[in-house]
């Protein structure tokens, strides 16, 4: 055996071959090629690149290109939406780096124990009565992820998190009625324990193993171990400090992607206006699948849908249209999902909009149904 064979044998599991231990990630590996060093550089540097800054650069370049009277008007319309959404991100940055600093995310992940069934349930109401909007709801999500939360509870509280809160049900009572409000409540909490229990069924047959990028794995990755709870984050240094690396982190993320979500949906709105997605929604039952597939890209805030969805249901429009068209793009508007593509894998991202596409058309035929039945 040559020496680097032993060296093999020494940290990994079982003898290998040469051949073998040269492929191993934790194994010794022999001096690389020119051309592999080559390879390996180019991946440093497309490592080191600022993707989502380069990506906004470049969205920013081809509207200067091709569309340079509108320029201006995105750029106002991102410093205007990022300003707008900045007090929900900050608050829920600044709760998920309090819940890594203080160590309070092993008692959250520990909430979510027992029987599947228990924790996708609680997820799809807890989710359902939390503030979060569908951005400011990805560090949280992380948090949990990172803390260990099994992937089915988070999916089901990610799904009903951004479709109601308590504010938005009075909001909706008041515009929409009361009857359209309790509907899309539990439409809510249905599509988060439905999008919960596929989820743990794909996660059950190896279909999902993994879920955020990034994830530490090979030899460098270890396994947290239970350490007490540090409620005064502030008074500790290293948790001071961990506090104010994750907030800087997890908000330095979220407001490159945030930037280039808001670019998109600046177009979106610029060549997609409300007054055409309101005449192509159209007023029966049968609209409900072009609701879905116009509400996924250009929804609009769900505040400011509320008195256009009031006008059109005035005018003739099926709450159930009405219904199809706020869900599908509260789960799945360009900046929600912008943020899951950068959190998540591509699998999971599917997944995700998958179940919002779905969700949406399966609770608007049931409300339209329901309405029939009455």
């Amino acid at each position: 055996m040559n020496t680097m064979t032993q060296t093999a044998a020494g940290c990994c599991p079982s003898p290998v071959t040469a051949a073998a231990a040269a492929a191993a990630s934790c194994c010794a590996r022999p001096a690389p090629s020119f051309a592999g060093r080559f390879a390996t550089r180019l991946s440093e540097l497309a490592d080191g690149i600022d993707k989502p800054a380069v990506a906004a650069a470049l969205i920013a370049l081809g509207i200067a290109l091709f569309a340079p009277q509108q320029l201006g008007t995105s750029m106002a319309f991102t410093v205007e939406s990022v300003v707008s959404i900045l007090p929900w991100l900050a608050l829920s940055v600044a709760l998920a780096a309090y819940a890594k600093a203080s160590r309070a995310d092993t008692l959250i992940a520990n909430a979510f124990t027992g029987s599947p069934v228990r924790m996708i349930a609680l997820g799809a109401l807890f989710g359902a009565f939390s503030p979060f909007c569908s951005c400011g709801v990805v560090p949280v999500i992380a948090g949990l992820l990172g803390a260990g939360v099994p992937l089915a509870p988070v999916m089901a509280f990610w799904m009903s998190s951004p479709l109601v809160d308590p504010e938005m049900f009075v909001l909706i009572a008041a515009s929409l009625g009361f009857e359209f409000a309790v509907v899309k409540t539990i439409a809510a909490v249905v599509i988060g324990v439905s999008g919960g229990v596929v989820t743990h069924l794909l996660v059950s047959r190896g279909y999902l193993l993994a879920a955020l990028r990034n994830i530490p794995t090979g030899c460098g990755a270890k396994r947290r171990t239970a350490q007490p709870i540090r409620w005064n984050v502030f008074g500790d240094s290293e948790a001071r400090s961990a506090f104010a690396a994750g907030a800087i982190s997890n908000g330095a993320f979220l407001l490159r992607w945030m930037v280039i979500a808001f670019m998109l949906e600046s177009l979106m709105i610029a060549y997609l206006p409300a007054a055409k997605v309101a005449a192509l929604l159209g007023d029966g039952a049968g609209a409900i699948p072009l609701a879905v597939l116009i509400g996924v890209p250009a929804y609009i805030n769900g505040y400011a849908a509320l008195p256009l969805m009031r006008g059109l249901m005035d005018l003739g429009m099926d709450p159930a249209v009405a219904l199809s068209f706020l869900i599908s793009g509260g789960v799945s508007s360009i900046p929600a999902a912008t943020a899951v593509w950068a959190l998540v894998k591509p699998r999971v991202f599917a997944l995700y909009i998958g179940l919002a596409i779905t969700g949406s058309l399966l609770a608007g035929y049931a409300y339209s149904l329901y309405r029939h039945l009455a």
